[in-house]
């Protein structure tokens, strides 16, 4: 492999014009495909198996959609100020008016009536109406290698999106990693091509031996990276599978354009890549120059080994000691702004139902013909009765009466380990 490479390193410093003309002409080519054949990002997640996607399966199949699936959503939370109640003839009169004007907002399909929804809170003074909207040289060289891997791998995936169902996060994945390995790949060369010229070594071989060291450590990381990556489709998530293979790829440009491209690029640059003062003299100045401060560290650490690795690792779980507590969620309203319309609305149906309520529960009821009304009625009262459910809203039912909705309503927060935040199937 290092002998390979060694080769592939000479022979693009040496023929650095063709091998920069060939990239071009993939960038280019790649451009094209992506204006000809890209298709449209999707902009859902699924995962097949689950009762959620079950769940949501029937409510898009005999619900119309019920406000879940291709839609959105939004709250409009109304409080009570002093010692009125929004159950007052003149504050519930007022709500009511709000709701008919929502209702005829533009791009607005449904409007629920929180009185009509029992959405109010037990004080009478908070609740929710929901709404359904529809439809430098040595830093430049690794920062360029680094662009033009992601261009290419975001080209290929527009390419792609012209066959497969891509979602929109997985550019944004393959952008992130892409950046991430193409700078450190490229940085590995760049700083022992450093090396070699100051070792006295000419341009040519400097970069043949950069690209046969650092460039096996590159095409090992790279591989690993990449390995990972396709990995994640042994979880059966289509989304994921999409965004690993993706990702994967851009992966893999990063490390062809450091093998390849990256030493006709240091040809192109010549002993500009070294600092100023250190471009004349090479081999004289490397003798009489200090040692690297990297280099001193290194040979502290081999003369101290066993300190330095019980040091290290006492560290390493001391600074691991926190995650022992650590609980993961998604972001919500309550680590938006304090001054954002969206945290007060958190904080006042917190205040009003509890933590529960920015979590609710769907909950999906399927039966005969004719039936749904009744036997969501009996599981509507059957969960009222457990434990750590504050409410449970009236069933909607489809038209056929074989399908009905319930929203519950749980006493812990979405972040709690207590409650769930994900539609259930009944």
């Amino acid at each position: 492999m290092a002998t390979l490479l060694y080769r592939l390193g000479r022979f693009s410093f040496r023929r650095r014009r063709l091998v920069a003309l060939l990239w071009l002409a993939v960038l280019v080519a790649f451009g094209v495909g992506a204006a000809k054949l890209s298709g449209p990002l999707g902009d859902t997640l699924s995962i097949p198996g689950t009762e959620s996607s079950r769940a949501m399966q029937v409510i898009e199949a005999k619900m119309g959609g019920g406000g879940t699936g291709d839609s959105a959503s939004a709250k409009v939370v109304f409080t009570a100020s002093g010692a009125t109640k929004l159950t007052d003839p003149a504050q519930q009169a007022a709500v009511e008016r709000a709701v008919a004007a929502l209702a005829k907002a533009p791009q607005v399909a449904q409007v629920a009536d929180p009185f009509q929804a029992k959405t109010v809170a037990p004080d009478a003074r908070t609740f929710v109406l929901a709404i359904t909207f529809g439809a430098l040289v040595a830093a430049g060289l690794p920062l360029l290698t680094a662009l033009l891997g992601v261009g290419v791998g975001m080209l290929g995936i527009q390419i792609a999106t012209g066959f497969f169902d891509l979602n929109d996060s997985t550019s944004a994945l393959a952008t992130m990693l892409g950046l991430a390995v193409g700078i450190d790949y490229a940085l590995f060369v760049v700083s022992r091509y450093r090396h070699e010229l100051a070792a006295g070594r000419e341009s040519e071989e400097a970069a043949g031996r950069a690209a046969g060291t650092a460039g096996s450590a590159v095409v090992f990381a790279g591989l690993t990276v990449i390995i990972a990556l396709v990995s994640l489709s042994v979880a059966g998530i289509p989304f994921l599978t999409s965004m690993g293979i993706a990702a994967a790829g851009t992966v893999a440009a990063a490390v062809l354009i450091t093998l390849s491209l990256l030493p006709a690029l240091l040809g192109f640059a010549g002993r500009r890549i070294l600092p100023r003062r250190r471009r004349s003299g090479i081999a004289g100045h490397a003798r009489a120059a200090k040692t690297p401060f990297g280099e001193r560290w290194a040979r502290l650490v081999l003369r101290h080994r066993v300190p330095a690795l019980v040091l290290s690792l006492g560290v390493a779980l001391l600074i691991a000691v926190p995650a022992m507590s650590l609980r993961l969620s998604l972001p919500d309203d309550s680590t938006a702004g304090p001054a954002t319309t969206q945290r007060k609305a958190y904080d006042q149906l917190a205040a009003g139902f509890g933590p529960g309520s920015q979590g609710p529960l769907l909950i999906v009821v399927e039966t005969g013909a004719g039936r749904a009304q009744a036997a969501a009625a009996q599981v509507g009262k059957t969960i009222a009765g457990l434990d750590d459910v504050v409410a449970v809203t009236q069933p909607v039912v489809n038209p056929a009466a074989d399908t009905a909705i319930l929203t519950v309503v749980p006493a812990s927060a979405p972040a709690d380990p207590a409650g769930r935040s994900e539609p259930a199937h009944v």
